[in-house]
């Protein structure tokens, strides 16, 4: 057997047996992944089953994966015990006007930073990249201090106003209005087209994708905020979901199955949410990492 032989059969068992660790790699980080999955998924999975179980059965000695007798008592218990709809309305009503606000607001600002010169522009760019590093908590004293000089503690107005500066959805935009040829807007221009026009018939038309993306994650994120809806509203005419929850009581003190109810109804909308727009609340999410990372 020649040299080159021994060569070519040395280089072929190299190769299987790589290939043959290539595929174990493949089969551990798959079983991780779906040990990691089935971790994630069991706090939900208890929480939905222990809410079709009755009081009585949740708080016995014996423990079991499924209800014995599923029961929607604790849902019903929710629904005609609480003020869970208004809840809803409230919770759709200010997130939603927070998504549409913010993403108005952003864009013009965007905007400006990216295609209009003019004095301070870099200085408030800046401005903007410094304040993502500032926690929103870092703001609430002042944010209270102010709705209640303006008289809207408990309204509407007092929960959705703090929360209608996005820093990261500004920079994202940027980043995506620097990349359009500038030509664009030239030729806009020349047909005697105002900022105002281009804007919103050439820059926002190529960034629809990146926008709903954005607009939608803004308003997972205004629906599941709880701390400064908190503070701000106290009556179930203005409290959203996230605080409304925490106010479902029973008069006999047991009521884990309903306070996993209300958890449910709470979390259900922004769940559908997901799961129809998941490719968008990806791409968006991964958009905000990047410019925090």
């Amino acid at each position: 057997m020649s040299v080159s032989m021994i060569d070519q059969q040395a280089g072929l068992t190299i190769a299987t047996r790589s290939v043959a660790s290539g595929k174990w790699v493949s089969r551990g980080l798959t079983a991780l992944t779906l040990l990691g999955a089935l971790i994630w998924f069991f706090p939900l999975y208890w929480a939905i089953v222990t809410s079709l179980k009755s009081d009585t059965e949740v708080v016995s000695r014996t423990t079991s994966l499924l209800p014995s007798a599923p029961t929607l008592e604790p849902y019903r218990y929710v629904i005609a015990h609480s003020s869970i709809v208004q809840w809803y309305i409230n919770s759709v009503g200010t997130s939603a006007i927070i998504a549409i606000v913010v993403l108005a607001i952003s864009v013009c600002c965007a905007y400006a930073l990216s295609q209009i010169q003019f004095p301070g522009r870099r200085l408030i760019y800046g401005a903007l990249i410094a304040s993502v590093m500032v926690p929103a908590e870092a703001l609430i004293i002042n944010h209270f201090v102010l709705m209640n000089t303006f008289g809207l503690i408990n309204s509407w107005g007092g929960i959705v106003l703090p929360q209608l500066v996005v820093p990261s959805v500004i920079i994202i935009l940027k980043q995506f209005f620097d990349q359009i040829p500038k030509e664009f807007r030239e030729a806009a221009m020349l047909d005697n087209a105002g900022h105002l026009t281009t804007l919103w018939k050439i820059y926002v038309p190529m960034n629809w994708g990146v926008m709903t993306a954005l607009g939608i994650t803004t308003f997972i994120a205004a629906w599941n905020n709880f701390l400064w809806p908190f503070l701000v509203a106290t009556s179930d005419a203005t409290i959203t979901i996230p605080v409304g929850i925490t106010q479902v009581k029973d008069v006999f003190g047991v009521r884990f199955a309903k306070d996993m109810a209300a958890a449910v109804l709470a979390g259900l909308p922004v769940a559908i949410l997901y799961l129809l727009f998941q490719r968008q609340i990806t791409r968006a999410i991964m958009l905000s990492a990047g410019i925090k990372g």
